[in-house]
């Protein structure tokens, strides 16, 4: 049960972010600022936003059920797929610009860790064996040590921005800006080249939940706009603190299966369908 116990609070803090993107969407009737690029369009844009809010809400409900997480984690996997994917005409059109990649970047973070959830508890055969276990796990780490470099290069290539994005009450601002980018790009390659991957993935979840809190947090969201040419109201600020969150929780995610051998996969699952956990307990 020790395995299994590991992964409840990564999933939690992972539902969560998932249900709390959702009901923006939901409440604003609009998707994730440039986290999600979904193309201007009308009418039926908002509607379409709403229903994807109310099923990014019943995909994080889905995964704190045990009657519903299978389901859900082999829904989760190709929904963020479908995400990343967003990125790509974005990507054709400006390939050389690096705040392009930035956003590739943070959702490649999100994919693997939505993948770790697939490599774990999907229990599918086929094909699929070659994406789930321990090599499916294996994948995922790769896609997030990858992911993160460019995040971590954004820190340098826009200093000057991010340094204004440092609480104004800590010294050595642009000093910070800069060591956290360089901490981001050799924890994203620790962890792709399975150097003290766990330690290397727990410190990237400790910078991802100060960058949450301290540039995002609820200070933020009653404040004026951090970022020039963004709207002002709680809205975006608070969009920027769940993604970052649920960046985080795939980051733990990323951690807590780090070392995971090829037996440890049905183990899981067999301990999961033979225990009596309450319904609210994750997996």
């Amino acid at each position: 049960m020790h395995m299994l116990r590991k992964q409840q609070p990564a999933i939690t803090l992972f539902s969560i972010g998932m249900i709390g993107l959702g009901l923006l969407s939901v409440i604003y009737r609009d998707f994730a600022y440039g986290w999600q690029p979904v193309p201007d369009f009308h009418p039926g844009r908002d509607v379409l936003a709403v229903a994807c809010g109310l099923f990014m809400i019943a995909l994080g409900a889905g995964l704190v059920l045990r009657a519903t997480s299978r389901i859900a984690v082999r829904v989760l996997l190709p929904f963020l797929l479908a995400w990343l994917l967003l990125k790509l005409p974005a990507v054709l059109a400006a390939p050389g610009i690096e705040g392009v990649w930035i956003g590739v970047g943070e959702l490649g973070m999100l994919l693997a860790g939505g993948w770790v959830l697939f490599a774990r508890a999907a229990d599918l055969e086929g094909f699929f064996r070659h994406i789930t276990g321990a090599k499916g796990v294996r994948l995922a780490q790769v896609l997030f040590g990858l992911a993160v470099i460019p995040v971590g290069l954004g820190h340098l290539f826009y200093l000057a921005i991010t340094t204004s994005l440092v609480p104004s009450w800590l010294p050595f601002r642009s000093g910070l800006a800069f060591v956290t980018g360089v901490g981001q790009i050799v924890c994203g390659v620790a962890i792709m080249a399975s150097f003290f991957p766990r330690v290397a993935a727990l410190v990237e979840t400790g910078m991802l939940a100060l960058f949450a809190f301290l540039v995002w947090g609820p200070a933020s969201w009653v404040a004026a706009p951090k970022l020039a040419g963004t709207p002002p109201g709680p809205r975006f600020p608070l969009t920027a603190f769940l993604i970052t969150w649920i960046i985080g929780a795939s980051a733990l995610l990323i951690a807590n299966n780090s070392g995971v051998k090829e037996a440890d996969a049905p183990d899981l699952l067999r301990e999961y369908q033979s225990s009596d956990f309450t319904p609210v307990r994750p997996l």
